[in-house]
Protein backbone atom coordinates (compact mmCIF):
# COMPACT_ATOMS: atom_id res chain seq x y z
CA UNK A 1 0.00 0.00 0.00
CA UNK A 2 1.18 3.32 -1.04
CA UNK A 3 1.13 6.80 1.67
CA UNK A 4 2.91 8.92 -2.00
CA UNK A 5 0.96 12.06 -1.35
CA UNK A 6 -0.23 11.65 2.18
CA UNK A 7 0.79 14.30 4.70
CA UNK A 8 -0.03 14.16 8.41
CA UNK A 9 -0.81 17.80 9.93
CA UNK A 10 -1.71 19.27 13.12
CA UNK A 11 -5.07 20.99 13.87
CA UNK A 12 -3.20 24.60 13.67
CA UNK A 13 -1.45 23.70 10.31
CA UNK A 14 -4.33 22.31 8.56
CA UNK A 15 -6.34 26.02 9.80
CA UNK A 16 -3.67 27.89 8.43
CA UNK A 17 -3.10 25.50 5.23
CA UNK A 18 -6.93 26.25 4.96
CA UNK A 19 -6.83 30.22 5.52
CA UNK A 20 -4.25 30.71 3.02
CA UNK A 21 -5.78 28.72 0.43
CA UNK A 22 -8.59 30.96 0.64
CA UNK A 23 -6.52 34.60 0.06
CA UNK A 24 -6.57 35.83 -3.07
CA UNK A 25 -3.47 37.43 -4.54
CA UNK A 26 -4.42 40.96 -3.45
CA UNK A 27 -4.51 39.83 -0.07
CA UNK A 28 -0.65 38.78 0.05
CA UNK A 29 0.30 41.68 -2.28
CA UNK A 30 1.50 44.81 -0.46
CA UNK A 31 1.04 48.56 -1.74
CA UNK A 32 2.12 50.33 0.39
CA UNK A 33 5.08 49.02 3.29
CA UNK A 34 6.44 51.38 6.21
CA UNK A 35 9.33 49.85 8.46
CA UNK A 36 9.46 52.58 11.23
CA UNK A 37 12.58 50.98 11.98
CA UNK A 38 13.67 55.09 13.23
CA UNK A 39 11.15 55.45 15.33
CA UNK A 40 11.60 51.83 16.70
CA UNK A 41 7.65 51.13 16.20
CA UNK A 42 7.42 48.09 13.90
CA UNK A 43 6.08 47.45 10.70
CA UNK A 44 3.02 48.65 8.62
CA UNK A 45 1.53 47.42 5.44
CA UNK A 46 -1.73 48.25 3.37
CA UNK A 47 -2.57 45.60 0.94
CA UNK A 48 -3.91 45.64 -2.47
CA UNK A 49 -7.18 44.46 -1.21
CA UNK A 50 -7.48 47.28 1.19
CA UNK A 51 -6.69 45.81 4.23
CA UNK A 52 -4.39 47.56 7.08
CA UNK A 53 -1.88 45.36 9.52
CA UNK A 54 0.84 46.32 11.98
CA UNK A 55 3.20 44.68 14.18
CA UNK A 56 5.76 45.67 16.35
CA UNK A 57 9.10 45.17 16.74
CA UNK A 58 8.68 42.72 19.66
CA UNK A 59 6.13 40.64 17.94
CA UNK A 60 7.98 40.47 14.76
CA UNK A 61 10.95 39.05 16.60
CA UNK A 62 8.73 36.74 18.86
CA UNK A 63 7.07 35.79 15.72
CA UNK A 64 10.29 34.90 13.38
CA UNK A 65 9.36 31.95 10.60
CA UNK A 66 12.81 30.80 10.39
CA UNK A 67 12.71 26.49 11.03
CA UNK A 68 14.42 27.02 14.58
CA UNK A 69 12.48 29.66 15.88
CA UNK A 70 9.43 27.58 14.33
CA UNK A 71 10.23 24.15 16.11
CA UNK A 72 10.99 25.88 19.23
CA UNK A 73 7.66 27.72 19.32
CA UNK A 74 6.02 24.32 18.55
CA UNK A 75 7.81 22.68 21.24
CA UNK A 76 7.18 25.24 23.75
CA UNK A 77 3.51 25.38 22.84
CA UNK A 78 3.81 29.11 22.17
CA UNK A 79 2.22 30.93 19.07
CA UNK A 80 3.70 33.43 16.96
CA UNK A 81 4.49 36.62 18.34
CA UNK A 82 4.57 35.21 22.37
CA UNK A 83 7.91 36.07 23.96
CA UNK A 84 9.74 32.99 25.69
CA UNK A 85 8.74 32.91 29.31
CA UNK A 86 11.46 34.74 31.32
CA UNK A 87 13.01 32.82 34.17
CA UNK A 88 11.46 33.54 37.39
CA UNK A 89 14.48 35.25 39.26
CA UNK A 90 15.14 37.55 42.79
CA UNK A 91 16.36 40.54 40.12
CA UNK A 92 15.45 40.84 36.36
CA UNK A 93 18.22 41.21 34.64
CA UNK A 94 17.24 44.48 31.53
CA UNK A 95 17.20 43.50 28.10
CA UNK A 96 16.71 45.55 25.41
CA UNK A 97 13.59 45.69 23.60
CA UNK A 98 14.12 43.82 20.00
CA UNK A 99 14.92 46.44 17.07
CA UNK A 100 16.07 45.40 13.80
CA UNK A 101 19.71 46.78 12.98
CA UNK A 102 19.13 46.21 9.20
CA UNK A 103 16.28 45.56 7.01
CA UNK A 104 16.62 44.50 3.54
CA UNK A 105 14.00 43.32 0.57
CA UNK A 106 14.20 39.78 -0.22
CA UNK A 107 12.73 39.80 -3.83
CA UNK A 108 9.49 41.22 -4.24
CA UNK A 109 7.67 38.65 -2.08
CA UNK A 110 9.82 39.30 1.39
CA UNK A 111 11.50 41.44 4.38
CA UNK A 112 14.19 40.07 5.96
CA UNK A 113 15.41 41.27 9.36
CA UNK A 114 18.91 41.43 11.37
CA UNK A 115 18.15 42.06 15.00
CA UNK A 116 20.17 43.49 17.49
CA UNK A 117 20.12 39.66 19.49
CA UNK A 118 22.15 39.01 15.87
CA UNK A 119 19.64 36.40 14.96
CA UNK A 120 18.63 37.04 10.99
CA UNK A 121 17.49 33.80 9.36
CA UNK A 122 14.09 34.77 9.06
CA UNK A 123 12.48 35.87 6.35
CA UNK A 124 8.86 37.18 6.37
CA UNK A 125 6.96 36.98 3.11
CA UNK A 126 4.47 38.92 2.34
CA UNK A 127 1.76 35.45 2.74
CA UNK A 128 3.62 34.68 6.82
CA UNK A 129 2.89 38.12 7.49
CA UNK A 130 -1.20 38.69 5.90
CA UNK A 131 -1.62 34.95 7.92
CA UNK A 132 -0.59 36.97 11.13
CA UNK A 133 -2.09 40.03 11.00
CA UNK A 134 -2.68 41.55 14.13
CA UNK A 135 -5.41 43.93 13.19
CA UNK A 136 -9.06 42.98 15.56
CA UNK A 137 -10.79 41.61 12.36
CA UNK A 138 -8.06 39.07 11.78
CA UNK A 139 -8.09 37.91 15.28
CA UNK A 140 -11.83 37.70 15.85
CA UNK A 141 -11.81 35.40 12.74
CA UNK A 142 -9.05 33.38 14.01
CA UNK A 143 -10.80 32.72 17.42
CA UNK A 144 -13.92 31.68 15.17
CA UNK A 145 -11.32 28.95 13.24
Amino acid sequence: MSHEGIRIVSADEAKRDAELARLPPEATSPQKIRVKKTEGTGVEIDWKDGHHSAWSFAWLRNGCPCATCHDEREKSGRKPGEAKPKPQTLLMMYEEPPRPVEVTPVGNYALKFKWNDGHEAGIYSWEYLRRVCRCAACQQKDNLL
